[in-house]
C-alpha cells in the first residue's frame, strides 16, 4: 500500500466535463465547424525530449474528410481560448 501511495502522488487529475466543452466550443468556434462535425479534447504526456510534457490534442473531424490534429502546449486546465486559436491557425499537427 505504500508503494501505491507514492505513486499517486504523481497521478494527476482528470479535466472536468466543462473545461474540456470550454475547449471544444472554442474549437468549434473558430473553425465554423458544423453539426455534422465532431471534435475531441484530450491531454496526453509526450515523453519525447522534444515535446513540452504535457499537451492539448483537438481532433477535427469533418464529414467526408480526414481527420485532422492539433495540439498546443500545457493541460486542457491552462488553455486560453488565443492559445487554442493559435494552435489551430497553425495548422494540423
Amino acid at each position: 500500500m505504500a508503494l501505491q501511495g507514492l505513486f499517486s502522488r504523481f497521478r494527476r487529475e482528470a479535466p472536468d466535463r466543462e473545461t474540456i466543452d470550454r475547449v471544444k466550443g472554442w474549437a468549434r468556434a473558430a473553425l465554423g465547424l458544423g453539426e455534422d462535425d465532431t471534435v475531441t479534447v484530450n491531454e496526453i504526456a509526450c515523453t519525447d525530449p522534444a515535446c513540452p510534457g504535457i499537451e492539448t490534442v483537438i481532433l477535427v473531424m469533418r464529414a467526408g474528410e480526414p481527420t485532422q490534429a492539433f495540439k498546443s502546449r500545457g493541460s486542457l486546465v491552462v488553455q486560453t481560448r488565443p492559445a487554442i486559436e493559435r494552435a489551430l491557425a497553425g495548422g494540423p499537427a
